[in-house]
Formats: C-alpha cells, structure tokens, sequence
C-alpha cells in the first residue's frame, strides 16, 4: 500500500497553499484525503479546484471561548474521522484541529505558516508538530516560545511563489463579475476580524472604502456572511456571492488592498500593486516586503489613488517549485529534511 496522507483545510487561502500539495502528492501515487472546515468558502474552494475535501465541523467564532470549544469540537469530530484510516502523515495550514487530533492518533504531523505572531495557534501546532514549515526570513528565536526551533524547516521566497508558479490569469474572471477591463479596477479584502490577534474593527480601512467607491471599479471580497451583507446594503461595490478565480483577478487587477496577509503577498508575487490596512503586530515577512518596496503600508485614505497601472513595467514573477514544500512536509516521515539551500529552492523567473 502506498503512503497514506491527511490534509485539513481551516480557512479559504489554505485551500490554494496546498493544492499544489495535494496534486503533487497524488501525481506521485499517495493516497491523499482532505477534510475541510465550514468557513470562509473554503469548502466551496476546495471543490472548485477538485480536491474532493470531505467537510468536517464549522468555524464557532471569534471569542476565545468560543475558539477553545471549536478546537475541542473539531479536533473530536476530526478524531473520529481519522480512525481507522491508517494515515502515515497529517498536514495541515495552522490547523490546530489536525495537529491535535494528529497526536491522539500518533500520526506523525506537519504545520506550516507566514505570520509568527498568532500566538495561540502557534503554541499548540508548534508543540504537537513534528515539523514547522516557515519562510527563511522568520528569525527562528522568534519560534523558540513555541517550541520549534528543532522542528524547522525554512523555505525561502514567499509561500505565494510556489503555489501561484504554475498560474496564468485568467480573464473570464472579469467576465463573470461584469467588470469592464479597460477601466481601474480595484480588489479589496475585508480585515479578519474574527482573528484574535486582530480584534478590533479597522477605521481606517472604512475610510478607504469609501474613497476609492468614488475611483473605479471596486470588487470586496469579504470574509464572512456578515460582512458580505453589509456590503451589499452600503452599495457601490461589486461582491462576488460565491467563490471566485480570486488569483487571476488580483493579477488583473491596477491595485489590492487587503488588511490580512496572504492577498497582499499574492498580489506581490503577481506584480500588482498592493496596500496593506493591517493593524496588528507586522510579522516578518510584511516587514521585509514593505522595506524593499513590495508591500505599503497606508497612513491616509488619500494615499490611495486606483489609475490604470503600466503594465510593461510589471517585473519578471519568481516562481518557485512546489516540490520543495512538499519535501519538507513530508520530512517527519525521513527523519530528517533533506538539504535544500537557497541556491537550489526551484526558483525561476517568468
């Protein structure tokens, strides 16, 4: 029987990071199966993209009450699904759930991640990993609270650079939300506030909406029903009522802006212009960006001005093997990590 491997998806970007994951996983004769969390069109996602996620449990809310019992919930719900399955290795995004019903099973474990600061989620995935698989750019004393630092496996680049390398845009994208290509057009997500460490509504952002609604096209992508509503009831905005080809419109698009992570460094990968409202504690990765100029940071509503962008100046995409993730995913089940320098991480332009 071949290798055996659980993927959890928690959240809707999880579902592009470990596609490519998951693909590859398969194309090389593993018997791959994924569950996925009620939330944020992660389940509508995963079967967009064919990846045959059975769904398991919901997302219970923001409160850290209510988070403690969604993780007791699902990772018991979790438990009961796994048992039986003779799983070799469990992966997953930051999903506390997999990692936790991972260790009840004795299924070796791997987790990976962008942002050092969640530190709940880290202090429980750290500890019960076998291996954390981060960016190069996070110092690993940063992890040392958690307990990683002999569980590490550093990858350079950015996430987004492997598993948008195999992306061309696509325009029908523009076709299905009634956007006119010749006019500016703006892709904006909403603040995570059902995150905890990003508890308070965002002022800023409100402003910022309101400005650029004057400017351009404006497509919002929220996160939660809620949101969607009330962007609806507030009008001028185009808001998609189920999952779209969201990669192909950031590349499209003249201008993100995002007050979470993972759309804005899309939209870095991708060349697009990108603004960031985030709040919260900068994590490395968005502090090396803004200092090289990739990523910036918005003080004042009218710093924003949605124009067409010159896209002959776009540069060159890096695009990086995916194979590399998979490797040090998959490194509970060697021992060890293979040795992969910067110099040889799959990194191409194009």
């Amino acid at each position: 029987m071949g290798l055996r491997v659980w993927v959890d998806l928690t959240n809707s970007p999880h579902v592009l990071v470990l596609r490519p994951v998951i693909e590859r996983l398969r194309a090389q004769g593993a018997d791959v199966q994924v569950t996925a969390r009620d939330f944020a069109q992660t389940v509508e996602l995963a079967q967009r993209h064919g990846l045959g996620a059975e769904t398991v449990g919901r997302h219970r809310g923001a409160r850290l009450g209510a988070k403690a019992i969604g993780l007791a919930d699902r990772s018991t719900a979790l438990l009961r699904w796994a048992r039986g399955r003779r799983f070799d290795l469990a992966l997953g995004h930051g999903s506390n759930d997999i990692t936790v019903a991972a260790r009840l099973l004795r299924i070796p474990c791997s987790t990976m991640f962008d942002y050092e600061w969640a530190t709940v989620q880290h202090t429980i995935n750290c500890r019960l990993a076998q291996a954390v698989v981060v960016p190069e750019v996070i110092p690993p004393e940063c992890l040392d609270r958690y307990g990683a630092r002999r569980k590490l496996r550093r990858y350079p680049g950015l996430k987004e650079e492997y598993y948008l390398a195999d992306l061309e845009p696509d325009p029908a994208v523009l076709d299905v939300l009634g956007l006119d290509p010749s006019e500016p057009i703006a892709v904006v997500r909403t603040p995570p506030v059902v995150s905890l460490y990003h508890r308070f509504e965002n002022d800023l952002f409100g402003a910022l909406l309101t400005s650029l609604r004057e400017q351009g096209q404006i497509v919002v992508l929220p996160r939660t029903e809620d949101q969607r509503t009330q962007l609806l009831a507030a009008g001028g905005f185009i808001v998609p009522g189920h999952a779209i080809d969201a990669p192909s419109l950031v590349a499209l698009a003249d201008l993100v802006v995002s007050a979470g992570g993972t759309m804005n460094r899309e939209a870095v990968a991708l060349g697009t212009p990108v603004w960031t409202t985030f709040e919260g504690r900068l994590g490395a990765v968005d502090e090396r960006l803004i200092a090289e100029g990739r990523l910036r940071r918005i003080e004042r509503p009218q710093d924003v001005v949605l124009e067409r962008r010159d896209r002959a100046a776009v540069p060159e995409r890096v695009r990086r093997d995916p194979q590399l993730l998979v490797d040090l995913l998959c490194s509970p089940l060697n021992g060890a990590v293979q040795p992969h320098s910067v110099a040889d991480s799959g990194a191409s332009a194009g």
